[in-house]
């Protein structure tokens, strides 16, 4: 069975009303906007009605709030896809960011595909029990319990309007038709179908070198998040570049500024450095020997200088013709 359908075919052209309808029906949920199901858990359980016990409902999050948990979701449900050979291809990237129109062309080739399958029949698939196996699974379901009653009322409403939107759906459909049969194809053949391919996977392979770069960066906020190294002035300064909501150079000249800030604070509060007590020994027992040895010169030079003078004085008193010295 083709999975992929073009964005001319009736299914991309049903309400919001009707596509909130089906889900809430099918999975006795209570959403407001189709955008609510961003998270891919919706998507798994609808995948799980159509193709029971393929989804392993114990890995998805209905309590997805941040992108790299709905991520792990959307992960779920390519696995599903992929075992049972759907070539549709997930917009991970647009659908996280909780956009109307994305998650509303999504969410309608999710009900075409599951209409073709088992034609709209649940198979007696208990929503309820199926979904406590997942995690959040039991607070959704606490929620959505007491607006069943309203669920089913707004459940029953657009099937009064069915004919009505096909009718419209019926001449827009006839009027783009028209519209492109009297414009020339555009298609270049078989060259036209490689470069599409190229470019899918090439998208395939961006799309696992960034999934592959967004664990490693999650690895590094789990690691920074250690009760042993969570208050250093390092691990801040990579939290801050982190969390950055920007890419301005900004952040990390503030990181930067934050490491050196600390390390000035750690060497003023540093104490004075001590000299060991051998040190001290050494260096009196060094300023003992200069003393000795400076001593023992000034001995020498005095001897010296002694003798000299008793030369001098002898040959002045012999000179000068002194009486004790005559003959």
């Amino acid at each position: 069975m083709a999975t992929n359908i073009g964005m001319m075919d009736p299914a991309y052209f049903v309400g919001r009303s009707e596509i909130l309808a089906w889900i809430n029906s099918s999975l006795h949920l209570n959403l407001s906007k189709v955008e609510e199901a961003c998270s891919g858990a919706v998507h798994c359980q609808l995948m799980g009605v159509v193709h029971t016990g393929m989804v392993p409902m114990h890995k998805v999050n209905f309590d997805a709030r941040n992108e790299y948990e709905m991520i792990q979701n959307y992960k779920v449900l390519q696995d599903v896809f992929n075992k049972l050979k759907i070539t549709k291809h997930i917009e991970v990237s647009k659908l996280v960011k909780g956009r109307p129109l994305d998650n509303l062309e999504f969410m309608q080739w999710m009900k075409w595909y599951c209409d073709s399958v088992n034609g709209g029949g649940l198979h007696n698939y208990n929503a309820l029990e199926r979904r406590e196996a997942s995690k959040g699974g039991k607070d959704v379901s606490k929620k959505s319990a007491p607006s069943q009653p309203s669920t089913k009322s707004s459940a029953a409403a657009p099937k009064t309007h069915t004919s009505h939107n096909n009718r419209r759906n019926d001449i827009r459909i006839t009027n783009q038709s028209v519209k492109a049969s009297s414009r020339p194809s555009s298609s270049g053949g078989p060259t036209y179908d490689e470069q599409i391919t190229e470019l899918k996977l090439s998208v395939d392979s961006l799309e696992k070198e960034r999934d592959f770069y967004f664990m490693k960066l999650r690895d590094i906020e789990i690691l920074c998040q250690c009760p042993q190294i969570e208050n250093l002035p390092v691990v801040d300064a990579i939290k801050k570049i982190l969390y950055a909501t920007d890419d301005s150079a900004s952040v990390v000249a503030e990181a930067q500024a934050m490491i050196s800030q600390s390390r000035r604070e750690v060497e003023l509060l540093s104490p004075i450095p001590e000299v060991p007590e051998e040190g001290l020994v050494k260096s009196d027992k060094k300023k003992r020997k200069q003393h000795i040895a400076s001593f023992d010169v000034d001995a020498a030079a005095s001897s010296t200088l002694s003798s000299r003078q008793r030369i001098s004085d002898s040959s002045d008193v012999h000179c000068g013709g002194s009486p004790l010295l005559t003959y």
